[in-house]
């Protein structure tokens, strides 16, 4: 906020009222807020600044889905889109009044009734004072024909910020601490009810801002890029953010599973210099993750820079057969926010919802590999097929897919493969009125893969251990021990401080095994001291030697 906003703001939020066309309480149903990798109907713009995005944007959007352009003037964005080769099929202009382009942090956010029934469109009380703004969800709620439901009256009143929130789509939610310094009249647990109630947020995962990320908006750093991969920004060690964000990484690996029971898998991008400089030596704050999923499409920011190469690879290799596509995000970059930032997805008035957990590499080269997938549609599903092939070069197999004992799992059988080969599959649904639907969502172009392995050895050529350096250091909150292990055995771990006195022990009598382990000092040790540069690794580096 400028400064002039900082001072309307708590007249702002005094003035606040729940608009004409909403409900100010949560709905009656249980509700399922989407992924962003779900089918969408439209994805929204606002049309001010940094046009040469804006443009862009519209270019690759239009081909997967309708574009909602927020607009002053509708004839001078048809002008310039046609200035620029890009025509006005599938775009629709909304001349209405707005205050700023951050369509992520005002836009309307879609969930589902039942997982899969009603469309509604819910908004919170925006985190500035720009009523403009904030009333562009009610207008989209109006063009999408959906109940329209705000967190503007108490005790549901709730403050928060697109960019500060991201969901898996079955009810799990990350945010940073950002949500709770700016709702002070609510308890944790109070800003966890409302989410629950209005989005279905059932697990709200919080985490540290970080130091130089000013807005400290999650999707600077982070992304979601289906319900059990999280792709975090990575700068060299040390730098920046970069401790931060590992023991960020760090604490949801230690405390939360995905959707699917099992830890979250992790895909690291870098977080690129600004000519050499970074966040922390006045660099803008250049960010691979503040990318968008619009259908089979993910627009990626870009900033006319090597590592732009290594960014498109990264994404292309996470998401086979999605159309990545970089655009240059120089112009907003500055400004701290990208592409995620300036768009919003708005979801299907017809949800036939997929989910499936990708089988990993086995060595298993006499069983069948099973495959189960959770599908959902209002109206039922009536069939599912798998479909599987071992070369990209051959047509795909078709395998019929049949229903467990909960209506909504189907379950398939690839048959086994000799060792060596590379299995690559997709599934597909069928519900009662008609609507087919695949996932992954580009399938057949693309697919998940598993390989069936050989045997692999393992040998050890030593006993010790590795105790890595404590990151971030200093820490006002969370801090991290990296402890590695080559072999079984106990450990003991204490605190001491300056002067070699005990302050707690961390870990005593503790087996390892082969296995990484982090362990966590807790904000009450922290207070015993300002520094930890004291605390000496005294075990030897353990090489692994893997045959």
């Amino acid at each position: 906020m400028s400064p002039n906003e900082r001072a309307l703001m708590p007249a702002y939020l005094q003035s606040r009222s729940t608009s004409s066309s909403a409900i100010a309480t949560p709905p009656a149903s249980q509700v399922r807020t989407i992924g962003e990798w779900e089918e969408l109907q439209g994805f929204l713009i606002t049309w001010t600044n940094y046009q040469s995005m804006l443009k862009e944007i519209v270019r690759y959007a239009k081909e997967e889905t309708r574009v909602y352009i927020v607009c002053s003037n509708a004839t001078t964005v048809i002008n310039y889109l046609a200035a620029n080769n890009i025509d006005t099929v599938n775009v629709t202009c909304m001349q209405v009044p707005y205050n700023s382009v951050w369509s992520r942090d005002y836009g309307p956010w879609s969930a589902y009734t039942n997982d899969v029934d009603s469309l509604l469109t819910i908004e919170w009380i925006y985190n500035r004072p720009r009523p403009l703004d904030d009333a562009i969800p009610g207008l989209i709620a109006t063009q999408l024909n959906t109940p329209f439901y705000e967190t503007t009256t108490a005790p549901w009143n709730l403050i928060h910020t697109g960019g500060n929130f991201m969901t898996d789509g079955f009810g799990t939610g990350f945010s940073s601490n950002l949500v709770i310094d700016e709702n002070p009249s609510k308890t944790e647990p109070e800003i966890d009810s409302i989410m629950n109630r209005f989005m279905g947020i059932n697990r709200y995962i919080k985490m540290s801002p970080l130091p130089y990320d000013v807005i400290h908006h999650i999707d600077m750093h982070l992304k979601l890029l289906d319900e059990e991969t999280l792709l975090f920004g990575e700068y060299p060690t040390g730098v920046a953010d970069g401790p931060q964000i590992e023991a960020n990484m760090l604490y949801v690996l230690n405390n939360f599973n995905s959707v699917f029971g099992t830890p979250y898998k992790i895909v690291r991008i870098p977080m690129p210099p600004d000519n050499g400089q970074y966040p922390n030596t006045n660099g803008d704050y250049f960010t691979y993750t503040n990318s968008s999923f619009i259908n089979k499409t993910i627009i990626v920011p870009t900033y006319n820079i090597p590592q732009d190469t290594t960014a498109l690879r990264i994404y292309r290799d996470a998401l086979p057969g999605y159309k990545v596509i970089g655009i240059n995000s120089t112009a907003s970059i500055g400004a701290l926010g990208a592409l995620h930032c300036i768009t919003k997805e708005l979801g299907t008035s017809d949800p036939l919802l997929i989910s499936h957990q990708p089988l990993p590499d086995t060595y298993d080269d006499v069983n069948p590999y099973f495959v189960a997938a959770l599908m959902k549609h209002r109206s039922g599903i009536l069939n599912g097929i798998l479909f599987y092939r071992t070369d990209t070069l051959l047509p795909y197999q078709s395998i019929p897919m049949y229903q467990g004992f909960n209506p909504t799992d189907w379950l398939a059988d690839i048959p086994a493969q000799p060792v060596g080969t590379t299995i690559y599959y997709y599934v597909q649904g069928q519900s009662v009125s008609g609507k087919q639907q695949v996932r992954p969502m580009p399938a057949p172009d693309g697919y998940w893969k598993f390989k069936v392995l050989g045997t692999t050895g393992l040998s050890y050529n030593a006993t010790q251990i590795e105790l890595n350096p404590v990151f971030p250091n200093p820490s006002k909150g969370i801090t991290c021990i990296p402890l590695y292990s080559a072999q079984k055995q106990i450990v003991k771990i204490v605190l001491k401080d300056v002067f070699g006195r005990d302050v707690a022990k961390i870990l005593k009598e503790k087996h390892l095994l082969g296995t990484a382990v982090t362990l966590l000092i807790l904000k009450k040790f922290l207070q015993v001291f300002t520094l930890l540069s004291w605390l000496q690794p005294l075990i030897f580096r353990q090489k692994l030697v893997v045959r």
